[in-house]
């Protein structure tokens, strides 16, 4: 009897969803940074374990802000996952509760399925009956199915989260072979690790508005050739990301070379340059063409 289950991870930007995800599926196919909205697409990864397969749907962060059209579209891509859930995982950071939670708990107020609070990044939290009456008091505000505190990233409770998941799908045919671990192309996932990287080397200076296009994928046998733009929204972050004689690039194409790599378990060689194409986050056309808009 075979079982097959959709879980829609749910939270505000930032609070480690893409981290969590991954290491449930126990692979990295949702780009990771510590920068609020890293996550613009609803990620699936897949885990087949025994006969039991879970298709998790990382969702981008739910957040106020949506000014611009690629902002709406992120927050529509959200709450637009949480519709075909068989369960919705609720990320907090634990002893940490803001306003955009409060809207994430809001987008849930209609959800039927069982809805799971996920206290994440309990290790760094000392006082541990202070997290406790924390947790009772947060837990309080709507029926949740059960509350886990772990932490996605040093792995506290991943695994007994992982099998509770398992053992609430219900029947069902896969939907994907045995040995998939997510629905999105390989350009996709290079050009987010190349995000990733951008996000990292770049947060305080990068702004949300930036997005890669994978324009080249090619496979010559000893090494794949892996030709990609970044584009930004005016020249001056053209220059920013390029920095001194080229260096905050060439720094940037090296450490997502090396991701791309692990990833592919090839040898890759990676051409990174960077467009300008003013006010892309508010064209349809452009956010299509990234695959950000459907």
């Amino acid at each position: 009897m075979k079982q097959f289950g959709v879980i829609a991870i749910a939270g505000r930007p930032n609070v480690g969803k893409s981290t969590l995800m991954n290491h449930l599926i126990g692979a990295k196919v949702s780009a990771i940074a510590n920068k609020p909205q890293t996550t613009r697409h609803n990620i699936r990864g897949i885990l087949t374990e025994g006969d039991t397969q879970i298709v998790f749907v990382d969702t981008p962060g739910i957040h106020k802000t949506s000014k611009s059209l690629l902002n709406k579209t992120i927050n529509l891509e959200a709450v637009a996952a949480l519709e075909e859930a068989d369960a919705v995982l609720m990320l907090v950071e634990a002893m940490r509760w803001t306003e955009e939670d409060e809207l994430v708990l809001q987008r849930l107020a209609h959800v039927t399925c069982p809805v799971f609070l996920i206290a994440n990044k309990v290790d760094k939290v000392s006082d541990k009956e202070m997290l406790l009456a924390w947790l009772q008091t947060v837990s309080a505000q709507r029926e949740f199915k059960e509350v886990f505190p772990l932490s996605a990233t040093k792995e506290i409770n991943t695994a007994q989260l992982q099998r509770t998941l398992l053992e609430l799908m219900p029947e069902g045919e896969w939907a994907y072979e045995d040995d998939d671990i997510t629905d999105q192309s390989t350009r996709f996932i290079c050009g987010e690790l190349v995000r990733e990287q951008l996000m990292t080397y770049l947060h305080q200076e990068l702004p949300y508005s930036t997005a890669v296009e994978v324009e080249r994928f090619e496979d010559k046998g000893k090494v794949i050739e892996i030709d990609a733009a970044i584009w930004v929204s005016r020249e001056s972050q053209k220059g920013i990301i390029i920095g001194h004689k080229g260096e905050s690039l060439k720094r940037i194409g090296s450490s997502a070379r090396i991701s791309i790599e692990s990833f592919l378990e090839r040898k890759v060689m990676l051409k990174l340059w960077v467009r300008v194409e003013e006010n892309w986050e508010n064209s349809p056309k452009h956010l299509q063409q990234l695959g950000i808009s459907r």
